[in-house]
C-alpha cells in the first residue's frame, strides 16, 4: 500500500528536525513537512484549513472546541513551551515595582486570546494578585504595520475586559517606549527592548523568578500543540499514532543533539553547563538521561493542562472548563507507553 500523503506545517525545532530531514519516518505517512513561522502557520491554518497537521497555538486550539463541529483534534506533542514572566515588558519611567500596580493601567497585548498573555494574566493573577481583568488592555501589532491586527478567533468576553485595539500604523512597542502603555504581555520581545532606555522587564531577575515558580509548582507552560484535521482522523485513524510516535522519536534526536561532547554543534560556548543547570533546575538530578521536555501525558504535563484550561475557561475564553483528555485524539496518549 502506498503511503499516505500528509503536509505537516511546523517550525523547524530541534525537536522536529529529524522529521523535517526524514530522519524519522512516520509509519504510513508521507510526510511533507512545510517549515513555517508560528503567525503564519496559526493564520492559515485557522482561517483557510490549508494543512492536513500543523502545530497550533494551545489558546486557539481550545476555542476551536467551542464550536459545534471542531475542525482539529490535537496530538499529546507540544513542540513549543516558554516560561513566560521574561516576556512581561514595561516601561520603567511608569513606578511598576509590582504587578498589582498594573491594575487600571494601560497594558498591551498582541491578541487577547493568544496562549502566552493568557498564561501571563493567570501567572499574574495567581501569584500577584492582579485580576486578569484589572488592566485596560490594548491590543493590535507589536511592531510597524500597515494592516491591523485583529483575533484569530472572535471572542465573547465579559464586560469586565476592558479592551482596545489599536490602528494600522501605531505599534506596541513603540506605544511601551513613549508611555502610552506602562507595560506588554507579548510572546515575543518589542524591538524597542534592549535599544530605548525605557523599556526593561517587569522581572529583571526573570530566570531566578521562573525557576522559583517551576520549584513551586512544577508547571512548564504549554505554548503549542500539534493539531490533525478530523476530517483526516475519520477516514484515517491510525494516522493519531503513527505521528505521535514520530513525534516522540525525534524528540529523541534532540536530547542526544545537546548531549555532544565531541564537538559544539550549536553556537553556545557553555551549553554543557547550561544543559546541566536546566537539568538541576527542572528534574529530580538522580539521572543524566531524565527529560525535563517531554510530550504525552505525563503528571507535569497534565498539571501544566489543568492550570492553562482553568485560566481559558475562568478568563471568558473557553465557554467550559475542559477536561484534559477532551483535549487529544482518543487512543494517541497510549502511543507514550513502552
Amino acid at each position: 500500500m502506498a503511503p499516505l500523503k500528509l503536509s505537516l506545517a511546523c517550525w523547524d525545532y530541534d525537536r522536529v528536525k529529524a522529521l523535517e530531514d526524514g530522519r524519522v519516518k512516520p509509519e504510513g505517512i508521507e510526510l511533507n513537512f512545510l517549515n513555517l513561522r508560528v503567525e503564519e502557520t496559526f493564520f492559515r491554518q485557522l482561517r483557510y484549513k490549508e494543512f492536513d497537521v500543523s502545530e497550533l497555538s494551545l489558546s486557539s486550539y481550545v476555542l476551536t472546541l467551542n464550536s459545534d463541529d471542531p475542525p482539529f483534534f490535537a496530538l499529546p506533542v507540544f513542540p513549543s513551551r516558554f516560561f513566560r514572566h521574561q516576556s512581561i515588558y514595561v516601561n520603567t519611567k511608569a513606578g511598576i515595582t509590582h504587578p498589582s500596580q498594573l491594575a487600571g493601567r494601560p497594558v498591551g497585548t498582541p491578541e487577547f486570546q493568544m496562549t502566552a498573555p493568557v498564561w501571563q494574566r493567570g501567572i499574574l493573577e495567581d501569584e500577584y494578585g492582579l485580576a486578569y481583568d484589572a488592566p485596560h488592555y490594548f491590543t493590535g501589532n507589536v511592531e510597524p504595520s500597515n494592516v491591523e491586527r485583529k483575533e484569530k478567533i472572535p471572542l465573547n468576553l465579559a464586560e469586565s475586559v476592558k479592551i482596545q485595539s489599536i490602528p494600522a500604523g501605531k505599534c506596541l512597542a513603540q506605544m511601551l517606549a513613549d508611555g502610552e502603555i506602562v507595560a506588554l504581555e507579548s510572546a515575543t520581545a518589542p524591538s524597542t527592548f534592549g535599544k530605548h532606555p525605557d523599556v526593561g522587564r517587569l522581572f529583571p531577575n526573570a530566570m531566578e523568578v521562573e525557576k522559583d515558580y517551576f520549584k513551586r509548582t512544577g508547571i512548564f507552560p504549554i505554548m503549542h500543540v500539534i493539531a490533525v484535521k478530523r476530517s483526516l482522523l475519520k477516514e484515517h485513524p491510525w494516522v493519531a499514532r503513527s505521528l505521535t510516535k514520530a513525534f516522540n522519536e525525534s524528540m529523541q534526536y534532540a536530547y542526544d543533539a545537546i548531549h555532544e561532547r565531541g564537538a559544539l554543534r550549536y553556537i553556545l560556548p557553555w551549553m554543557q553547563f547550561h544543559v546541566e543547570e536546566t537539568q538541576a533546575a527542572m528534574t529530580s538530578g538522580n539521572n543524566a538521561d531524565e527529560r525535563w521536555w517531554e510530550d504525552g501525558l505525563t503528571a507535569q504535563n497534565r498539571r501544566t493542562l489543568d492550570k492553562f484550561l482553568e485560566y481559558s475557561y475562568k478568563q471568558g475564553l473557553a465557554k467550559k472548563q475542559w477536561k484534559v483528555e477532551e483535549l487529544f485524539v482518543p487512543g494517541s496518549l497510549e502511543s507514550f507507553v513502552v
